[in-house]
């Protein structure tokens, strides 16, 4: 079983290629980070939750906060997501899924009833190196909005 992280917990620091190929470090982001991770880009339910978190950058960025969404896909499946859908949250690489494991993102879920190993679809804030925030198993539609509720920003 895949430990989880807790409020309170100290973010495991990480260092992951953007879509565009350059380094992104946690620790050296301002401010709060919200840190998502998702399972396949250019999938229906990814798709969504992408949309939706780049809709409220705007929203988000005022308040603080930076918004990184992790997956195992490689930087150029990202960069074309981007392209895609007008992304304008930052896409982060985690091929060989180290960081995704170290969060508690990866492991068994149920997928249409079966026990498989895959990404676990979830959410964390990271406030002063701290998570301040998990969230695991989140639905991908719906998600945003219940999260800046959560952060008490409003619908």
């Amino acid at each position: 079983m895949t430990t989880r992280l807790q409020p309170g917990d100290t973010a495991p620091d990480f260092t992951l290629t953007n879509d565009a190929g350059e380094p992104v470090q946690l620790s050296r982001q301002d401010g709060k980070v919200i840190v998502y991770f998702y399972p396949a880009a250019m999938t229906p339910g990814c798709t969504k939750q992408a949309c939706d978190f780049s809709d409220s950058i705007d929203r988000l960025q005022a308040e603080g906060y930076t918004v990184l969404g992790i997956s195992p896909d490689k930087p150029e499946k990202l960069a074309k997501f981007r392209e895609r859908d007008g992304l304008t949250i930052t896409l982060l690489s985690d091929p060989d899924k180290q960081v995704l494991e170290q969060w508690g993102a990866f492991g068994e879920k149920k997928l249409y009833g079966k026990v498989v190993q895959g990404v676990i679809r979830s959410t964390f804030v990271v406030e002063d190196g701290k998570i301040a925030l998990a969230q695991y198993n989140v639905k991908a539609t719906g998600h945003v909005a219940k999260l800046r509720k959560d952060l008490g920003l409003g619908e």
